[in-house]
């Protein structure tokens, strides 16, 4: 749409949608540009149509509105069936952690936009380029508030992951959770590295697929940004798409009429070989994991510690509001080996509702594990899901009066995996039939609320064999039906069935591989607890879900009877190998802030000069981030995660660097979004990265021209000016800048960057250099730096 709006006219740094209202003449051209050509759908210009995008006095659900009407107009005018796809495209803001919107807020400004393309008669709601998974969940969460229209969710990846670190099965995962219709892949790159996107969805992607490739990548011919793939090559790549299980077909960045017109001739004769997978069970998600759960394994541990029944010291930071101790019981657990934790705050006066959010926040800053959020308040329930960026398992819902009334359109509307506990009124029930029924029961009204099994896993209860020694093997017989007959996944509160036993490790352990023996498919439970690994791990080749062994083999080849230990995999702890190994360096590393403060200062008790634990410590553990990240270890939660960290550590020490005699100049480095692009969430990364390594950054902001910003970089005698821009409308504008340099014989290097913008189009326009994320642009700043400092 901003190629073809820019062939028409569109000036520099006015919204397409704003322009469209103005001139929906020519809106309606191309929309019938691309009916003429074939399509059976078009995308309505409304990408940047929300609140954070157009102008503060934009009425937006009256541009939505106006723009699908456009749409809606040519559409039916066609004399065949043609869709009209309400576009909703990313805000360019993070929520918190990451950022500083609430969800609810990102939620609010979608239903806006969304109720405007509901409005306009819209067929369909598609979320377009997104990056960030808890934007993703935001948008459907607004679409499901405001109508009924289908939902297509999209993502767009770079090397295989999303920009926060979300790989393509995660994201389906997660998308299938939240109950879309279809699920998408555009823009970022060519239809082959799409395929192989495809590919990795395969394995639990249940619903269709929809590929919109670019046509390659932009590259500037006369001043103006060009898409060289052209149709005739663009439709031979495209026509290898419905073999890798695309159902519908489509074009982003750069594909003309044209190109549309040359892919339906190219299959228009094919059928697509849709996924064949026969995967059932849940799937827990965060933003950069899946746990998968099934009935057939593998086998899923979720550590119960961060529980304060019967722990003084965390019901104790609970009630002031702390999370020291949840934290370690967390990263302890995480070590052991546990790929989900459970959370609970339920600690006597206690607001559940302002709690539990807040540690789900703090959980999620740090870790990547999926989290299961425990409670009896529904009101903590939803407040913990609506920070959560992915699919939180919710533990659980009973037969209580209510309950899954409340809570079952709940989970439904956060994709959020529950637990069905078989409890109804006040009497445990322990034999099998009895739990059966209760669970049969509960199944029955969430199939009348709409709530897809999908989302469905039972507690079987474990009950004290202590005072009911049936309660063994009643809970036994359970899983055997609810795994066989019902074909859905279980899991046990471990430790209940010890209750009141010596040696309750020895009982847990042996009731482990019974219950696994009888398809059980997770336990809440202590991962540090003697036995369990080993019970798991010896269970799964046992199982022969193990295949050769191998995990086995690798994770306990070194074990010794009696001697308690995790697999080896979580011990080794992969991701710290190889760097910086002190305790300060570490805090950095981990992104562990509170800890850096403390340590910068127990650095300056013991005599430490504050230049010697900048340029000694902080920057080559931040440095070190840099790998991680660029090794895809680390992603943009981790990286932001650790920069803030640094950033604290570094406030302590700057008053006093200046005292320091072998303190330097900082080098200066002008950085800007170019004129007309209102985009910059990739520039304050960069920004915040180069801080952090001894630059004296000053950001000009965004939509900035270039007469600014060369004065800027006079005036302040850069040695760097940094570029960004996000759209291929605006990244001429980077020219503007680099010749006005030229121009004022400025000795200060120019860097380009940009989702857009490649290190061909940074040298065809004469540019010193280019970088594709915040850790390159860091070393290219010091290799130009170098370079002008020789010069």
């Amino acid at each position: 749409m901003g190629t073809m709006f820019q062939a028409r006219g569109l000036p520099s740094g006015v919204s397409p949608e704003l322009f469209g209202q103005e001139r929906p003449d020519i809106t309606a051209s191309i929309h019938q540009a691309y009916v003429d050509a074939g399509a059976c759908g078009l995308t309505t210009n409304t990408f940047g149509g929300t609140r954070f995008k157009l102008p503060a006095d934009a009425d937006v659900v009256a541009v939505n509105r106006g723009q699908v009407r456009v749409a809606r107009e040519v559409a039916d005018k066609a004399g065949r069936p043609v869709m009209v796809m309400g576009s909703v495209g990313p805000t360019g803001k993070f929520v918190k952690p990451l950022g500083p919107l609430d969800f609810s807020d990102l939620v609010a400004a979608y239903e806006e936009q969304v109720r405007g393309l509901a409005e306009g008669g819209a067929d369909i709601i598609v979320a377009e380029t997104h990056f960030d998974l808890a934007e993703v969940r935001a948008v459907s969460v607004a679409t499901r508030n405001v109508c009924d229209l289908p939902l297509c969710l999209s993502m767009t990846f770079e090397q295989g992951v999303s920009l926060t670190g979300t790989s393509p099965l995660t994201f389906i995962d997660t998308a299938q959770n939240l109950g879309a219709d279809l699920v998408m892949v555009n823009c970022s790159a060519g239809p082959a590295q799409l395929a192989e996107l495809a590919e990795a969805m395969a394995p639990r992607l249940s619903i269709p697929l929809v590929l919109r490739p670019n046509a390659g990548l932009p590259v500037l011919e006369d001043g103006e940004t060009v898409f060289k793939m052209g149709p005739a090559e663009y439709a031979e790549q495209m026509a290898k798409l419905p073999k890798a299980g695309a159902k519908f077909l489509g074009g982003c960045c750069g594909t003309s009429p044209d190109h549309i017109a040359a892919v339906v001739k190219a299959v228009e004769n094919m059928t697509p070989t849709l996924p064949e997978s026969d995967w059932s069970g849940v799937v827990l998600t965060s933003r950069a994991a899946s746990v998968p759960i099934s009935a057939g394994g593998p086998f899923a541990l979720i550590g119960e510690r961060i529980n304060p029944t019967g722990k003084k010291v965390l019901t104790e930071e609970l009630q002031r509001g702390e999370f020291s101790q949840a934290m370690i019981y967390a990263k302890e657990q995480l070590e052991a080996g546990a790929p989900v934790l459970d959370v609970n705050v339920g600690a006597p006066m206690v607001d559940e509702s302002t709690l539990l959010p807040d540690l789900v926040l703090r959980l999620v800053e740090r870790h990547t594990a999926p989290l299961c959020l425990d409670s009896s308040s529904p009101e903590a329930l939803e407040a913990g899901l609506a920070v959560y960026p992915g699919s939180a398992l919710i533990n659980s819902i009973s037969g209580e009066e209510g309950r899954m009334e409340t809570l079952g359109p709940l989970c439904k509307r956060y994709g959020a995996p529950f637990i069905l506990l078989p409890l109804q009124g006040k009497k445990l029930p322990v034999a099998a039939a009895d739990r059966i029924a209760i669970v049969e029961k509960l199944l029955a009204q969430a199939e009348e609320l709409g709530i897809p099994r999908r989302l469905i896993m039972v507690d079987a209860l474990a009950l004290a064999v202590s005072s009911k020694p049936e309660a063994a093997r009643e809970c036994l017989d359970t899983i055997r039906y609810i795994t066989q007959t019902l074909g859905l996944p279980t899991t046990l509160g471990l430790s209940n069935t010890s209750f009141g036993l010596p040696a309750r490790e020895l009982v847990n352990t042996t009731f482990l591989a019974m219950a696994m023996s009888a398809g059980l498919s997770s336990a809440i439970a202590h991962p540090g607890a003697p036995g369990f690994s080993e019970t798991i791990a010896s269970g799964e080749v046992l199982l022969g879900r193990d295949r050769k062994a191998a995990n086995f083999i690798a994770n306990y080849s070194d074990w010794k009877p009696g001697a308690a230990q995790a697999p080896a995999a979580a011990r080794k702890k992969p991701a710290m190998e190889g760097l910086p190994d002190g305790e300060l360096e570490m805090a950095v590393i981990q992104g562990e802030k509170e800890a850096v403060v403390k340590l910068v200062k127990q650095a300056l008790e013991n005599g430490e000069r504050p230049f010697e634990i900048v340029n000694g410590k902080l920057i080559p553990a931040i440095t070190a981030v840099g790998d991680l990240y660029e090794r895809k270890e680390y992603f943009l939660p981790q990286l932001l995660l650790a920069a803030e960290a640094m950033q604290a550590g570094f406030g302590v020490v700057k008053p006093l660097l200046e005292e320091d005699a072998e303190a330097e100049v900082k080098p200066v480095f002008v950085m800007a979004t170019v004129e007309g692009d209102i985009h910059d969430i990739g520039k304050n990364i960069v920004c915040l990265m180069l801080s952090n390594h001894g630059f004296d950054v000053i950001d000009l902001g965004k939509d900035v021209p270039a007469a600014t910003i060369v004065e800027e970089a006079r005036k302040r005698n850069a040695s760097i000016i940094g570029l960004s821009a996000l759209m291929t409308t605006t990244m001429v504008r980077m020219q503007d800048t680099v010749d006005l340099v030229k121009e004022q014989g400025l000795s200060a290097k120019v860097m380009l960057g940009g989702a857009v913008v490649t290190r061909e189009f940074a040298d065809s326009i004469g540019a010193d250099g280019y970088a594709d994320d915040a850790v390159g642009a860091v070393r290219e700043a010091q290799k130009l730096l170098g370079a002008r400092r020789k010069a």
